[in-house]
């Protein structure tokens, strides 16, 4: 199977990791942390500073300053619920940020194992909450506000989504980069056939999803979105997927589920990527190709608002 070149590059970096369940919590986080340094040049914005809305702690990127309020996007990073920071995101949530022309919010919410299910989905929603209400301290306009993260940070934005469907201001729309839509399963085709050797192990997975789980019910909705019975109401999405991901298939599957329940999605798949690559723009091109198109849907979701 065809794997892109620079794919290529950052696999010949991490083939010797071990797996992360043989590895001490703290070391796994450093080590996610380090790749930070491969995620691509620091784009400036007029203004960076890190505050708390609801309690949470988050960073606050405005592109140009201004008097007016301005739309904003919240982001939440990924790492399995159990690793990933804003560091790791700030490159990222920078071009993003630029490209949508819009503030922002990068979530540095508790993880697990010291904060288990949901304690990372309610500080999340807490700050969605104050950022919609116009509660948060930050100049928004709560009438434009979207919301994107990658892998489970992909899992925590559907979720919030979903959990907050009926809240007035709506979120404008949801971007959703590789996610998690169901941690009750890794029996999918693609979870077979990319189970080793591309990043993202099925070991490590199953690693993030017991650690982020713990005695919970994995089939519950707010950990597993796709298994949501209802998904009417939602904002629309816009799916970034890697081609080469033990995860592509469920965010296809949950493309396709609110496709059938009439909620707009965009399903763009890079070939040959794996997973994590938007974070990679370092070494992998499409890691910025990716943060441009996130930005660019996001900016056409607050003037279709």
């Amino acid at each position: 199977m065809f794997v892109h070149p620079d794919a290529t590059r950052f696999l010949e970096i991490v083939a010797d990791a071990p797996p992360l369940d043989t590895l001490s919590v703290e070391r796994n986080r450093a080590d996610v942390d380090a790749a930070a340094e491969i995620s691509g040049p620091t784009t400036a914005c007029e203004r960076v500073y890190d505050t708390t809305i609801a309690g949470v702690p988050v960073r606050v990127y405005i592109p140009v300053e201004q008097d007016a309020a301005q739309p904003a996007f919240l982001w939440i990073h990924g790492g399995g619920w159990v690793t990933g920071s804003l560091d790791l995101a700030d490159t990222a949530v920078r071009d993003i940020a630029t490209a949508a022309g819009a503030i922002g919010i990068s979530i540095d919410y508790r993880l697990a194992p010291e904060h288990p299910f949901p304690a990372g989905l309610e500080d999340c929603l807490a700050v969605a909450r104050a950022v919609l209400s116009g509660q948060s301290g930050v100049n928004v306009i709560p009438e434009q506000v979207a919301i994107a993260g990658d892998s489970a940070g992909g899992n925590l934005s559907a979720v919030v989504a979903q959990e907050l469907r009926a809240h007035t201001p709506a979120l404008t729309h949801q971007v959703l980069v590789y996610p998690v839509t169901d941690a009750a399963s890794t029996d999918t085709e693609s979870y077979s056939t990319f189970a080793d050797g591309y990043y993202l192990t099925r070991r490590n997975m199953q690693y993030f999803i017991d650690t982020y789980a713990g005695g919970a019910d994995r089939e519950d909705p707010r950990m597993s979105p796709l298994r949501n019975p209802d998904l009417t109401g939602l904002p629309p999405a816009t799916f970034i997927l890697a081609s080469h991901d033990p995860l592509v298939d469920e965010g296809r599957d949950y493309a396709a589920a609110l496709l059938e329940q009439g909620i707009p999605a965009t399903v763009i798949e890079f070939a040959g990527q794996v997973h994590p690559f938007v974070y990679l723009a370092g070494v992998i091109e499409d890691g910025a190709v990716a943060r441009r198109l996130i930005g660019s849907q996001i900016r056409a979701s607050f003037d279709r608002a």
